[in-house]
């Protein structure tokens, strides 16, 4: 985790601990919706997957939606497969978690697929007292630091690695609220909700994508399903943890 000394200096931290210089580069993200809805525009979040369109085009901006920096543009990296989530999936999200979470600004978050940063600046623009995210894409962790740096985010860390590594090193029970949504085609949707399992403390929230309906997940027996939604061919959800 990047310490507050590396933030000020404006640095990227890799997962071995050594320094990324800062250049000018831009990022990527992902989609929601409530309980029963069903159909969200599918121009979602940043996956790349059978459900995309190889060569799309991203959108060049995605904004924070609420809290302190409401309005406040993300950079987008033009690539295959690059797709912001909209803002009124990602409305309906901090909707849920804002009501399941009473104490906000107690909230240590996580974000293990960052891309855009748009799910954890959101979550530390909303009150969170510390967020964390995690970028193996080094020119997308460095938007990131941009960003941070830009809104003065104190509260914010940036790792840059492989997010299944990072995510072994914590203890466990060391965030409430922890966005884990790798893309669709990697292969890595269940090794990440087992480690935001681990992660999470308890009755924290756990939010997850899938190309497949949320039923047909094999989920750990410490989740459960809390909230499930569809927004055109992307199934998602948040998960409670059971308690202590």
């Amino acid at each position: 985790m990047a310490s507050n000394r590396s933030k000020r200096e404006g640095t990227v931290r890799r997962e071995d601990g050594s320094a990324v210089s800062s250049e000018v580069h831009q990022p990527s993200k992902f989609s929601v919706t409530k309980r029963r809805d069903s159909s969200v525009a599918d121009r979602g979040r940043a996956h790349v997957g059978a459900t995309t369109p190889r060569f799309a085009r991203a959108p060049q901006r995605v904004r924070i939606i609420g809290g302190r920096w409401k309005r406040t543009p993300l950079s987008v990296l033009a690539q295959a497969g690059v797709r912001p989530t909209p803002d009124r999936v990602r409305e309906t999200l901090f909707n849920w978690i804002e009501h399941l979470t009473p104490h906000l600004d107690a909230v240590r978050g996580l974000d293990l697929f960052a891309g855009t940063g748009a799910l954890g600046f959101e979550l530390a623009s909303r009150g969170a007292r510390q967020v964390t995210l995690v970028e193996s894409n080094r020119q997308l962790a460095e938007q990131l630091m941009q960003t941070q740096r830009k809104l003065a985010a104190d509260q914010i860390d940036i790792v840059s690695g492989d997010a299944l590594s990072i995510a072994a090193r914590w203890p466990a029970a060391s965030f409430e609220v922890i966005f884990a949504d790798p893309p669709f085609d990697s292969q890595l949707l269940a090794p990440a909700v087992a480690a935001a399992a681990r992660l999470v403390t308890p009755e924290g929230l756990v939010y997850v994508e899938s190309g497949r309906p949320v039923e047909e997940l094999q989920l750990p027996a410490a989740l459960r399903i809390e909230r499930n939604g569809r927004a055109g061919h992307v199934f998602f959800c948040l998960l409670r943890a059971a308690s202590a």
